[in-house]
């Protein structure tokens, strides 16, 4: 089951001032919007979604469809098919995607622990 680009989507409380602590780490804003709230930052393979005031917690995300440089793949596993898959498997959801649409669509489970999952199709 290929989930396609994997991040860390980090809950923060001032964009600004961890936009600075991370690239200090070597990080570089690789996309977002400051004025909105959300910046992507990639230093090497690692990458770091931050976003100030929409999520409650840290997430895992996995964008189908990408690659790690945010290139729309020729073949991958449409998130729908991801989400049949996890049903199956006896999975449960915060969110769904609508399976009758095709595009753009995600998804939210939690693991034991309580941590989110996003799978996040932008394609």
């Amino acid at each position: 089951m290929n989930l396609g680009a994997f991040s860390i989507s980090l809950a923060v409380k001032d964009i600004e001032a961890s936009r600075a602590f991370y690239q200090k780490f070597g990080f570089e804003v690789f996309g977002g919007d400051a004025s909105q709230n959300w910046l992507i930052l990639k230093n090497g393979g690692a990458v770091i979604g931050l976003f100030q005031g929409m999520f409650e917690r840290n997430m895992l995300t996995f964008n189908p469809g990408w690659d790690s440089e945010a290139n729309e793949l020729d073949s991958f596993t449409d998130v729908r098919e991801l989400q049949r898959r996890l049903k199956e498997l006896g999975v449960e959801f915060v969110t769904q995607a609508d399976e009758t649409t095709t595009g753009p669509a995600s998804f939210v489970a939690v693991d034991p622990d309580g941590n989110p999952i996003l799978v996040d199709q932008h394609v």
